[in-house]
């Protein structure tokens, strides 16, 4: 069984990714929809529901931070699942309670489970640069 961190983190990202494909609403309601379906256990909500609100709080200065480090590539044009693995990374990284090599690896698994080995890598290099530019690496 994957830790409570793991679980909430992957909670995280369907709940950015039904947002994300949802155009114009709330990403706190789309969330509790979406949990609220999946019958998400109480701490996996409050684990995904602190990354979403660094997300919904800072949104425009993460996706600033992401497209300085996308080379060739602009956000709204990668896939809804590296977007959202990206931006959720992004928050935890601005968070600063997880070590960033666990935010990396952990981006890494769910973007290889939801995604594919190829969005995996990207996502890796994307993240390491963007822990870098942060000050984190």
């Amino acid at each position: 069984m994957p830790r409570l961190e793991s679980r909430g983190r992957a909670r995280a990202l369907q709940a950015l990714y039904a947002w994300d494909l949802r155009d114009e609403q709330p990403l706190d309601r789309v969330a509790a929809l979406v949990w609220d379906d999946l019958m998400v256990a109480p701490e996996e909500r409050a684990f995904a529901d602190a990354l979403l609100h660094i997300v919904q709080a800072s949104g425009a200065a993460l996706d600033a931070d992401l497209g300085e480090v996308t080379t060739n590539w602009r956000l709204e044009r990668l896939g809804a699942i590296e977007r959202c693995v990206l931006r959720l990374a992004a928050a935890e990284l601005l968070q600063g309670t997880t070590p960033p090599r666990v935010v990396l690896q952990e981006a890494v698994r769910m973007a290889e489970r939801f995604g594919s080995a190829p969005s995996a890598r990207f996502v890796n290099g994307v993240l390491d640069a963007l822990a870098r530019r942060m000050g984190r690496l």
